[in-house]
C-alpha cells in the first residue's frame, strides 16, 4: 500500500492552526489596548506583552515547519522515501504543535483583553502569571511536536 502525503498541505496547516490563535490573541488584546489607551495613554506600553507572546506563539509554528520540511528527502527515481509511518508522525507533529498553539493564542487574547482592561482601571493586579501559564501550552506542544517529527521510517525497497 502506498501512502503519498503532500507535506506542503501539512505544513500549512500546522501553520494556519497557530496563526489562527495568534491572530485571535493580537485583535482581541490590540482592541483592548486601543480603548484603554484612550483612558490610560501612558500604560499603553506595559500592556503590549500579550501582543508579544502572540508573534511567539507564530515563531513555534515556524520552527516545526522549517524541521519538518528539513528532514523531508525528496524523491530518488522510482523509490519513494517518504513512508507513511514518517507521514502520519509528521501530522501528528504538526497538529500537536498547531491546536496548542490555537488553545494558547485563545487563551492568551482572552487573558490579555480581560487584564488589559482591569488593569486601565487597577494598576495593582498582575496578569502576566497567567499568560506566561497560557504560553506554557504553546512551549508544550512545540516540544512534542520537535519528538514527534523526529521520527523517520523510509519505504521498504521492493
Amino acid at each position: 500500500m502506498t501512502f503519498c502525503v503532500n507535506e506542503t498541505n501539512l505544513l500549512l496547516l500546522l501553520l494556519l492552526l497557530l496563526d489562527l490563535g495568534a491572530v485571535h490573541d493580537t485583535a482581541k488584546t490590540g482592541v483592548g489596548i486601543a480603548s484603554m489607551g484612550v483612558m490610560r495613554p501612558d500604560l499603553t506600553m506595559h500592556n503590549i506583552i500579550p501582543v508579544v507572546m502572540a508573534g511567539v506563539l507564530s515563531i513555534y509554528g515556524l520552527i516545526v515547519a522549517v524541521i519538518i520540511k528539513g528532514s523531508i528527502d525528496p524523491p530518488n527515481g522510482n523509490a519513494p522515501k517518504y513512508g507513511s509511518y514518517t507521514g502520519f508522525a509528521h501530522l501528528a507533529a504538526g497538529l500537536c504543535c498547531g491546536l496548542s498553539g490555537l488553545a494558547a493564542g485563545m487563551a492568551i487574547g482572552e487573558v490579555g483583553d480581560a487584564g488589559v482592561c482591569v488593569v486601565g482601571q487597577q494598576e495593582k493586579l498582575f496578569v502576566n502569571m497567567i499568560l506566561i501559564f497560557a504560553e506554557a501550552l504553546g512551549l508544550y506542544g512545540l516540544i512534542v511536536a520537535l519528538t514527534l517529527s523526529q521520527k523517520k521510517s523510509d519505504c521498504p525497497s521492493k
